[in-house]
């Protein structure tokens, strides 16, 4: 059953938005790290409930990895292929979908000076074999899209980047994604994505923004119709000062809004993920985010893609937390939408600033403003 309210057709929790210990680089890990089952529990148990229809993943959050074994989720009897036939079982006795089958490029050190357009062929291949191997799992448990974050393709040091060849490099890494889709006949994908971000972990991303990733798609990509963005909004672009109501505007004109990754930001800083609507800003702009959605006719899912505040996390009651991050999560995608059909473009105004606050007064139901004395 999908959710179809407003703009959005179905709502996606992700392993790794659930298991986050909420570590940061000035503290160590707040709530254990819960086995991928356990996590998973919690996923279906949202379901059950009525507050998300699908899910998504990283390949490591559900199995580890290990480079000498790049097969092992072909071999039933492997601990990879018994965990991964457990955590199917229990989403799908919820009847919850999987989204999105997201290879992590990120998390081992291998891929330290990046995945896909690491300058060793060596690592290069690495990657790729990983790849492969979390295509195939999104093809387990009948994944709907692949997605390519940018990860640690980037740079530091201008001088030694090889300015020539990266974008190859990735435009090949991307390719093979397809080919290997086709060749395998994996017809549960319907498209794929990427998923931009300016910065972090690198001090440079290849891919910064919504806008050069849909014309790296659009130039470079032997398969374009079939990619398409997701842009974190509004975490990754505001890290760039962009703008959300213009970043889903410019993607759905070219036909490139796949679907979207949501949470909160505060503008031009480190990457928040707050939950969507928490904190000091972000409230207009995503309000008018699904506004301009409406307005535009698009439709599609909105995968969360956050983690709760550190200060949130209960180590005394580590289930219980997460559970309450996923009603929270849920609860402000609901609340924007109910502001957002609120909204009713103006036929005339005095000012486009009067238009403005005209909009503001419809979002908050202010009847009565009266600024005379």
């Amino acid at each position: 059953m999908d959710f179809n309210q407003g703009c959005v057709s179905y709502r996606s929790m992700p392993f790794w938005c659930v298991g986050s210990p909420l570590s940061d680089p000035f503290g160590g890990a707040v709530l254990s790290r819960f086995d991928s089952l356990e996590i998973a529990k919690i996923i279906a148990w949202a379901g059950r409930e009525g507050y998300i229809e699908a899910t998504s993943y990283h390949d490591d959050d559900l199995v580890p990895w290990d480079p000498e074994h790049p097969e092992d989720d072909l071999d039933p009897s492997s601990p990879a292929g018994r965990k991964l036939r457990e955590i199917k079982a229990v989403l799908d006795d919820a009847g919850v979908k999987v989204h999105a089958s997201i290879c992590s490029l990120h998390g081992n050190r291998l891929f330290r000076d990046g995945g896909l357009c690491n300058p060793d062929p060596a690592i290069r291949r690495l990657a790729a074999q990983k790849v492969e191997r979390t295509l195939r799992i999104g093809q387990f448990f009948g994944a709907k899209y692949y997605v390519y974050w940018v990860a640690r393709d980037g740079f530091e040091v201008p001088v030694v980047t090889k300015w020539e060849q990266v974008y190859e490099w990735l435009a090949e890494g991307l390719n093979h994604v397809t080919d290997y889709i086709r060749e395998r006949n994996m017809t549960n994908y319907v498209g794929a994505t990427v998923e931009p971000k300016p910065n972090e972990p690198r001090g440079q991303m290849f891919l910064p923004t919504s806008g050069h990733a849909a014309g790296f798609i659009c130039g470079k990509l032997k398969e374009p119709d079939f990619w398409g963005v997701n842009p974190e909004l509004l975490q990754h672009e505001s890290m760039a000062l962009m703008n959300a109501c213009m970043t889903v505007a410019y993607l759905c004109s070219m036909n490139k809004l796949k679907f979207l990754h949501f949470g909160s930001q505060i503008k031009a800083q480190f990457d928040n993920d707050f939950p969507p609507l928490i904190g000091p800003e972000g409230l207009k702009e995503t309000v008018m985010m699904f506004e301009a959605l409406n307005r535009i006719g698009w439709k599609g899912a909105v995968e969360f893609d956050c983690h709760m505040l550190r200060a949130e996390g209960n180590p005394e009651d580590e289930t219980g937390c997460r559970k309450q991050f996923i009603i929270d999560c849920v609860t402000a995608l609901s609340m924007a939408l109910k502001l957002a059909e609120r909204i009713e473009t103006p036929a005339a105004y005095a000012s486009q600033s009067a238009a403005d606050l005209a909009g503001i007064r419809q979002m908050c139901a202010l009847d009565d403003i009266d600024p005379r004395r």
